[in-house]
């Protein structure tokens, strides 16, 4: 079993080593091994943990509040969607759309779109993007299959009752999780459309009259919420999209 420095997976999950002791020390979120000499080691699975407190923090989830989800989630759901992302990973390795495709949709008539999305599609995007190799492009495979299947969902949920809305990316990088997330919303009710390129500021006064979505990936920045309220008293419709 390969071990790891503190040093080692800071870089590689790309957070700040001092994070990771708070995470340790202060909200017993991780259990490193300890080296001989009294060093911390982490292994492969202390890794995929440790992306999973990421997701929920970049959710809005506060950090104190992560330990609790991770026990639930291990405790009820845990054997149960490893084997639908060991499913999605096995199919991935063919490299064939159509059977991704296929996947993807018989996944999606079993489970409700934001589990999906949460323990399944956003795990198995975390795990391709740690192998700089060949696993790149499975992952760019999969985003493209996600964004088709979400456009048709979007289309397929405009047949129903519903409210519009359009959902946009403010100072984020990852499209294809800003087409899932519209996915999540489009299940809520929402008549969702989706601005493609996010944006570094949302520029309501464009989209007069209309509900808008704002999607940071993160919890929204102080500049940003007073933002929000500025809009607010100017009388656009925003609202921060956190699951």
């Amino acid at each position: 079993m390969a071990f790891y420095s503190i040093g080692d997976v800071a870089e590689r999950c790309d957070i700040n080593p001092v994070t990771l002791r708070a995470w340790q020390r202060r909200y017993g979120l991780l259990k490193p091994q300890r080296s001989e000499g009294g060093h911390r080691q982490f292994d492969e699975e202390d890794i995929q943990r440790i992306e999973e407190i990421k997701r929920w923090i970049q959710s809005g989830v506060p950090v104190g509040k992560v330990k609790a989800l991770l026990e639930k989630t291990k405790v009820q759901t845990y054997d149960d969607w490893t084997s639908r992302q060991e499913e999605m990973m096995s199919v991935l390795r063919f490299a064939h759309p159509a059977k991704l495709r296929a996947k993807i949709v018989a996944l999606s008539r079993e489970h409700a779109a934001s589990e999906l999305i949460d323990f399944v599609f956003v795990p198995v995007r975390q795990r391709l993007s740690l192998d700089h190799n060949t696993a790149r492009i499975m992952c760019s495979l999969l985003d493209g299959a996600l964004i088709e299947h979400v456009a048709l969902t979007l289309s397929e949920t405009r047949k129903k009752a519903g409210k519009d809305a359009l959902l946009i990316g403010w100072d984020i990088d990852d499209r294809t999780r800003l087409w899932l997330e519209a996915w999540r919303l489009s299940q809520q009710g929402w008549h969702i459309a989706v601005l493609a390129e996010p944006l570094d500021g949302p520029r309501p006064e464009l989209f007069p009259g209309q509900q808008l979505f704002v999607w940071t990936g993160l919890t929204p920045t102080r500049r940003q919420q007073e933002l929000l309220q500025h809009w607010h008293e100017q009388g656009y419709s925003l609202t921060f999209h956190q699951p």
